[in-house]
């Protein structure tokens, strides 16, 4: 029985890292078919990076700013991910 419950919990470790590593591999490898996105991706980390060590709140806008880009960056992120889900149903 403890084998069992070995085998099962090792299973489930894998299926889990499976499901987290593949797509973020498939996504990276989308980025490199669609360079600006990925660009862009980079050029708005590196925004957020600049305006949360920045001193000044950007006349109140800085939250809001970082919060939108951050919203962008994730949804720059889902498109890249879902043509890497297309893409590989065409395999």
């Amino acid at each position: 029985m403890k084998k069992y419950l070995f085998i099962v919990a090792l299973a489930c470790m894998a299926v889990s890292i499976t499901a987290f590593v593949i797509p973020q591999q498939n996504a990276k490898s989308e980025a490199g078919e669609h360079p600006r996105i990925a660009k862009a991706i980079h050029e708005m980390e590196d925004a957020i990076d600049y305006m949360e060590k920045a001193p000044h709140d950007f006349g109140g806008h800085k939250a809001e700013a970082i919060a939108d880009t951050k919203k962008a960056i994730k949804s720059l992120k889902q498109a890249l991910a879902y043509r890497a889900k297309e893409d590989n149903k065409k395999k």
